[in-house]
């Protein structure tokens, strides 16, 4: 199985908004790594988010941009502060190419807890938009294979 996990765009504060969408600038940023990996034709077979709305833009762009066969859709467990193993215990029945869009902590949590066995020692320092590729082999362990920040495409 192949994981992409992305933290959201930047998103308005709660003080602005609520709702906290996407910025301009945070809309840009997802934009820009998106078309990026259009371009390198990264297949993606389903996007999943958490349902909030920065999370679901986000996956909504990456979407346009990729176009899964499996679309774009929410996901139970991709919350803030949801226990990361409610999504591992989950993989086994997801798409082989699979992209998780969510927030702080437990996208960090999530891979450390996949990479590491242990959802509290952060591995991976995550940004928004940036794009983290994931790899389980044979063997069952889980391996970095990239990891894509939105500074380093144009």
């Amino acid at each position: 199985m192949i994981l992409y996990l992305v933290q959201h765009g930047v998103a308005e504060s709660a003080d602005r908004d609520a709702s906290r969408p996407l910025t301009p600038d945070g809309r840009e940023a997802v934009s820009r790594i998106a078309g990026a990996l259009a371009r390198a034709r990264l297949p993606v077979e389903a996007i999943y988010h958490s349902g909030k709305l920065r999370a679901k833009q986000t996956a909504e762009i990456f979407g346009a941009s990729l176009g899964p066969p499996g679309g774009v859709a929410q996901f139970a467990g991709l919350h803030p502060n949801d226990d990361p193993a409610i999504v591992q215990s989950r993989l086994q029945d997801l798409p082989s190419r699979t992209m998780l869009v969510g927030h702080l902590p437990h996208m960090a949590r999530l891979a450390s807890l996949l990479l590491l066995g242990e959802p509290d020692h952060e591995l991976v320092v995550l940004r928004n938009a940036a794009v983290l590729g994931l790899h389980v082999a044979d063997d069952s362990l889980w391996r970095v294979t990239w990891y894509l920040l939105p500074e380093l495409v144009v």
